[in-house]
């Protein structure tokens, strides 16, 4: 090979190099240029699934580009979320996460993916109290009636969930354990499969949130005795909370959205900033308002931090009321 080969070939070797740099440099700034999924890791008609979709249709309007809500739900949301975890981390495919995403690892013996260093935090969106529902047949209309109940009738109340490890669970064992009562847990696939089942009365009381039980309990057909934040709610303040019978219980959860692990920060900030904007305006706001969620909107950073807090308070409660699972 003459030097003018050599350096030819220098040369192409050299545009070739900077020609894929340039581009994987490029590729954020003209992200999204295709559609976005986000995996709901569990069943439609809840919470999570209501609020992936409203906001996804908004999402899709401000990129562009079809923003696909996909439910998995199964295994308590470790089958979406591990879709997630082992997804390229492009900002194609985002987790619309649970309030108890972080402490999976601390309730459950085998998890396929860990739950904080396999993901991007990007924003919470809003935040809510879970509320204390149970059926109207029941005859008691307070928390001090219901536990009296309870306390009379040991073992024989259901308790629905929208399964094992879920924030539901985690509210009605802590319940138990500061009332000194005994209720059988019965999970199911979803807040919805959970609910239509307490109507049926298969369930007597269950810990959902406010936001996808809200027409449930306005028309009567389940009867709200009690919001398990440390305040009244200012959606329903005449509504007592659980803390004013036993206090220090408190049981509020959040969605917010988690990328891939490794998905370049110029990404996370964009998609940060795109919904950040859209849970600032008045419509929005208005809207979660009116479902007694609080918008939020945080930081990647801001949220990083609620989910290790979590993590350590929920998981905390795991041990001490033994909840482990498989």
């Amino acid at each position: 090979m003459n030097k003018m080969q050599w350096f030819s070939g220098l040369v192409v070797s050299a545009s070739c190099l900077w020609g894929s740099w340039a581009n994987a440099a490029s590729a954020p700034a003209d992200y999204p240029n295709g559609p976005i999924r986000v995996i709901v890791p569990y069943g439609a008609g809840g919470g999570s699934d209501l609020t992936a979709r409203y906001l996804g249709q908004r999402l899709s309007e401000k990129f562009g580009h079809p923003v696909v809500i996909d439910n998995r739900a199964a295994a308590s949301g470790i089958v979406g979320t591990e879709i997630v975890a082992n997804a390229v981390p492009d900002g194609y495919t985002l987790l619309l996460a649970f309030a108890t995403h972080a402490l999976s690892a601390q309730l459950f013996t085998k998890l396929p993916y860990d739950p904080i260093k396999d993901f991007a935090p990007v924003t919470m969106v809003v935040s809510t109290p879970l509320v204390m529902l149970i059926h109207p047949s029941m005859p008691v209309k307070t928390v001090p009636e219901f536990i009296a109940y309870a306390k009379a009738n040991l073992g024989k109340l259901n308790y629905g969930t929208s399964g094992p490890g879920s924030a539901p669970h985690l509210a009605a064992e802590l319940f138990a354990s500061m009332a000194g009562i005994k209720m059988t847990h019965i999970p199911y696939k979803g807040v919805a499969q959970a609910i239509a089942a307490q109507l049926g009365n298969e369930v007597q009381v269950s810990y959902p949130d406010m936001f996808s039980t809200m027409p449930y309990w306005k028309s009567g057909r389940l009867r709200l005795i009690a919001v398990c934040s440390p305040t009244r709610s200012q959606a329903i303040p005449d509504v007592p909370t659980v803390a004013e019978t036993l206090p220090g219980y408190e049981a509020l959860v959040w969605y917010g959205y988690l990328a891939p692990a490794k998905t370049p920060r110029t990404i996370v900030d964009k998609l940060h900033k795109a919904i950040a904007a859209i849970m600032n305006t008045p419509e929005v706001r208005q809207y979660f308002n009116s479902q007694g969620y609080d918008p939020v909107a945080n930081t990647p950073a801001e949220f990083a931090k609620i989910i290790k807090a979590d993590a350590d308070k929920w998981g905390a409660i795991g041990k001490r009321i033994g909840i482990k699972l498989d």
